[in-house]
């Protein structure tokens, strides 16, 4: 007799002796960095990337004085609203305000030497966020003076929840600062509100999110900074097949704190912040895993970016005459700037590194969904994932040790 095995069943099969052997192979790996180093985890260690003099915090002072930002444009609102500054008075104190608001931070991390790498990194990436939130805090309330009424409060019944609120009796401290810290970038007059808080699961996250903190920093303590540290030598002396060997090893690591970072501020920190604001809205992520584009991963991994994106950026471009190919390299462009302004800032030095790396994704993008399809496609997705972030980690950290230790090595 013949056993009657189904193809499903096959394949599940063979994907649970992948995951079989992938756990064995990584787990030597793991053992093999315990013998060869020890134990290298210290939580300790976190605090001097955050502070390198305990009586300066200049990253808090910045954090504190992003209020000023969010105060000016609630009170240029509230004049337009008046009608006490025109239209172009308002865009005006606006591109002002958010222009200050992306150069006045940066020269900060740049000339004040007591801030860190990473709390420069934190702070510029609050301040970007607060950047995106403030400029459709502005287009939203200049939709609502440009029209009607009778329009204005249909779209204030566009979502259900317990009290609706009209232009301009949105203007309000309460308000601004309810979506300062709401986990979108996008404003409406009204936003979805769950009817309590469940304590039971925002615990959890908050569970997760320390966890998975303690985690991170652990596993780059103990797997990511040793390989980065042995990489040094093959890059200096540009040795093509050792750097090659460096890199598969630094890719493996590399993917699993970005699996787990990605966890970590998605699924646990998004959905404390939004079940502690009672926020209704819980789409931060769908399933770019199964991706079969590179377009398809873009516009799913990060929902909250793509929906501002989308609709301050693209349709308007669209809006004005632009093809969708264009409007599209624009998207790609601008979020390649702030790739590289996050990154390039914080390090003190300009590279193009990341920039390269966002504009790359507009040729892979066609060539995948042009020549790839189905499984084909989503294997070049995640190898994009797995071999393209440890490339720009390299160039990055090699970079850095070249400007601030190359001198004292030689």
């Amino acid at each position: 007799m013949f056993l009657s095995i189904t193809p499903d069943q096959t394949i599940l099969r063979v994907i649970n002796w992948c995951v079989v052997m992938l756990v064995l192979s990584n787990a030597r790996l793991f053992l093999e960095n315990l013998l060869r180093y020890g134990v290298l985890a210290d939580p300790t260690q976190v605090i001097p990337l955050f502070l390198k003099d305990p009586y300066s915090w200049p990253a808090m002072c910045l954090l504190i004085v992003s209020n000023v930002f969010i105060l000016v444009a609630l009170y240029t609102e509230r004049q337009l609203s008046k009608g006490s500054f025109s239209e172009l008075v308002g865009f005006l104190l606006h591109c002002i305000n958010m222009a200050v608001m992306l150069t006045f931070p940066a020269a900060v991390v740049l000339l004040v030497p007591s801030v860190t790498p990473v709390g420069g990194a934190v702070v510029l990436g609050t301040y970007t966020i607060l950047l995106l939130k403030l400029y459709s805090y502005k287009d939203v309330n200049l939709w609502c003076r440009e029209m009607s009424t009778q329009k204005a409060k249909k779209l204030a019944r566009s979502l259900s929840c317990e009290q609706q609120v009209c232009y301009p009796g949105n203007l309000t401290l309460k308000d601004i600062y309810y979506f300062t810290f709401a986990p979108t970038l996008c404003y409406e007059l009204n936003f979805p509100r769950s009817p309590n808080i469940r304590m039971s699961f925002m615990f959890r996250r908050l569970f997760e999110m320390l966890f998975f903190t303690q985690l991170l920093v652990g596993l780059t303590q103990q797997w990511m900074i040793p390989v980065i540290q042995s990489s040094m030598k093959p890059l200096e002396d540009m040795d093509l097949s050792r750097m090659t060997e460096r890199l598969l090893r630094l890719a493996v690591p590399n993917h699993l704190l970005w699996l787990l970072f990605f966890y970590w501020f998605f699924h646990s920190s998004l959905n404390f912040t939004a079940e502690l604001l009672r926020f209704g809205d819980r789409q931060f992520y769908k399933d770019w895993w199964n991706s079969e584009t590179v377009t398809y991963f873009w516009q799913n991994w990060n929902i909250p970016v793509h929906k501002w994106c989308i609709r301050h950026f693209y349709k308007p471009l669209l809006r004005k005459g632009f093809s969708k190919m264009v409007s599209q390299s624009a998207v790609f462009f601008l979020s390649a700037f702030f790739h590289e302004y996050l990154v390039s800032v914080p390090l003190r030095m300009f590279r193009l590194w990341a920039f390269m790396g966002m504009m790359a994704q507009l040729p892979l993008a066609w060539f995948v969904g042009r020549f790839l399809r189905g499984n084909y496609g989503n294997a070049a997705v995640w190898l994009s994932l797995i071999i393209g972030q440890p490339i720009a980690v390299l160039m990055y950290v090699h970079d850095y040790y070249v400007l601030n230790y190359g001198q004292e090595t030689n």
